[in-house]
């Protein structure tokens, strides 16, 4: 019986990622999610740091696509390529700083604006 209970408890723990992780390993807490027609971008917020990673509604064939994130008053971050579930995760240094976020896959995408301030 504690044999069967002990499986459970750990195959409960290896069969979900926790609710916060991002596909690419952002991590922080979710703290916005722009979702646009082929998918969604997802920003995630940590003590010191911004993260982003675009995520495709669908997974599977290989498109275009791209995420950047750009601290007020400073350079954007990016990756952009061939890819099937997710482009990224990015981040940048944002401490009391606005970020700016794109993101895209295939034809679709989105942009944020100054968020995070």
């Amino acid at each position: 019986m504690f044999g069967a209970a002990l499986w459970l408890v750990v195959g409960g723990v290896f069969a979900a990622p926790p609710a916060h992780a991002a596909p690419g390993g952002c991590p922080g807490k979710l703290v916005k999610a722009l979702p646009f027609i082929t998918g969604e971008v997802r920003v995630y917020k940590s003590r010191d740091r911004a993260c982003a990673v675009t995520v495709a509604l669908r997974a599977g064939e290989r498109r275009h696509m791209s995420v950047s994130i750009q601290p007020r008053g400073g350079v954007p971050v990016g990756d952009a390529g061939q890819f099937t579930r997710y482009a990224g995760p990015v981040s940048v240094g944002a401490i009391n700083r606005c970020v700016y976020v794109k993101g895209a896959v295939a034809s679709g995408s989105v942009e944020s604006g100054w968020i995070l301030c």
